[in-house]
């Protein structure tokens, strides 16, 4: 079977490795930006589909099926972002006889309504964060429902995603203005207005939980990840277990991301997304993501799985083999190093790699399309790589070796993520483990630090 790799970057990288262990042969598609890049040369065959701006190249739906017509591919792996959640690719892939890794288009569909994907979810007796029961059609309206919710409340696009398109509003009066910004950003990103409103949990954690549902319907929940440490609802590190997490709350958090899933009638590998509340029992739905995540390397590490590969084998029709949720005392972390300048306010940057190094010695991983002299532009995400430790001796030898890990990485040339994260590997409060913070810790966090 030959497989086309929808995407560039570590995760095209990824997905083909997993394709070659499993035996199946394997199609690269690239813009002329990257037709230097790794995945180009690892897989079997590789076709350009454009030039470096991503709407004329790895968006363009034509360009991308085209690739799978003249290669012969059977199935495509989207990887993430791009076009992994676009129910009209999944379905033109489907029309046109070639396997979507990935849920059916229909029911991404419907699932891109956050308003109908939480009522299947709430009636399958999965706790949802309190907020609208419908859209807010008009500033009035959502005036109404915010003083029946109770400031500060979330105002969030109702087919937005990826932590874009939300707006805190601590008090009436800022209200109206965020309505209109919400609205037009919406409209500008997908051609809808809707917007609804969600009670503010300003004391929470951010978990999410792994799952898997075959297309015989049999699911299983994975061991939660933690993705509190968050810029602008941008997820910078993730670990698991979550250190707040009981071997109590743990089975309730599980069973719950088991019954989303299977309410939304997705089959594949997804990711349900809760918040935790400080008593560390209370939590609640907040979505569910229809791809594979730029953290799944986390619970790979934690349980000695490979996603990829049964993300693949499930759209195979395969079934859902067995799996356990043992891990004993074991702990996985995943630093995202992102080409950003931390003492520039995070800005991106671009360049030419003159120097990369990757750490080696037992328990670390690197995901990454890097290699020496390779140029870096801004045409697309800033993600450079992912360093991923495990450790078999519990949180803070995972903290240990992520520190040794940061530094024996080095990335020159172009600004990186990698002194943010070695600060805050040195982080009290986060390295303690057992101090309460949440996803806006970093708010007050970064104006402290020095990263030169």
């Amino acid at each position: 079977m030959k497989v086309l790799v929808a995407n560039r970057g570590e995760i095209a990288v990824r997905a083909i490795r997993a394709l070659k262990e499993m035996g199946l042969s394997s199609v690269a598609v690239y813009s002329q930006d990257d037709r230097d890049f790794p995945h180009v040369s690892l897989a079997d065959e590789a076709w350009c589909i454009g030039p470096a701006g991503a709407k004329e190249s790895y968006l363009n739906m034509e360009r991308v099926l085209m690739a799978a017509k003249i290669s012969g591919a059977q199935a495509i792996h989207p990887g993430y972002g791009f076009l992994a959640e676009n129910d009209q690719f999944a379905n033109a892939c489907d029309n046109a006889g070639v396997t979507f890794i990935g849920p059916k288009g229909s029911v991404m569909r419907r699932l891109a309504d956050k308003f109908e994907t939480k009522k299947m979810v709430r009636r399958a007796g999965v706790p949802v964060i309190p907020g609208s029961q419908k859209p807010t059609p008009t500033v009035e309206i959502a005036l109404s429902e915010a003083r029946a919710i109770g400031f500060p409340v979330l105002l969030k696009a109702n087919f937005g995603g990826g932590g874009r398109g939300i707006y805190l509003v601590p008090e009436e009066s800022q209200l109206s203005r965020a309505f209109d910004t919400a609205r037009a950003e919406s409209r500008a990103a997908v051609g809808k207005e809707e917007l609804y409103l969600e009670k503010f949990l300003d004391q929470a954690r951010h978990v999410e939980v792994q799952a898997a549902r075959d297309l015989q319907g049999n699911v299983h929940a994975f061991v939660e990840r933690d993705c509190t440490i968050q810029r602008r609802n941008q997820k910078l590190l993730e670990e698991s277990p979550s250190p707040f997490i009981s071997s109590e709350v743990r089975p309730r958090l599980l069973e719950a991301a088991a019954q989303a899933t299977t309410a939304c009638g997705l089959t594949s590998l997804v990711t349900v997304e809760f918040l935790l509340l400080p008593d560390q029992k209370t939590f609640y739905f907040m979505e569910i993501n229809k791809r594979i995540q730029v953290e799944h390397p986390v619970t790979e590490e934690l349980l000695g799985i490979d996603l990829i590969q049964l993300q693949i084998a499930l759209a195979l029709d395969e079934p859902l083999p067995r799996i356990t949720n043992d891990f004993d005392s074991r702990h996985s972390i995943e630093a995202r190093i992102n080409c950003e300048d931390a003492a520039q306010n995070f800005m991106p940057g671009e360049g030419l790699v003159t120097r990369f190094e990757v750490p080696g010695g037992p328990g670390v991983r690197v995901d990454t399309f890097l290699t020496p002299y390779v140029q870096i532009g801004t045409n697309y995400d800033s993600l450079l790589a992912k360093l991923i430790v495990s450790s078999p001796a519990g949180r803070q030898a995972g903290i240990n070796r992520m520190k040794r890990a940061l530094g024996e990485l080095h990335i020159e040339g172009v600004p990186t993520t990698i002194p943010f994260h070695q600060k805050l590997m040195n982080d009290p409060i986060f390295a303690g483990g057992r101090e309460w913070f949440t996803t806006r810790y970093l708010e007050t966090w970064i104006p402290k630090q020095q990263f030169n």
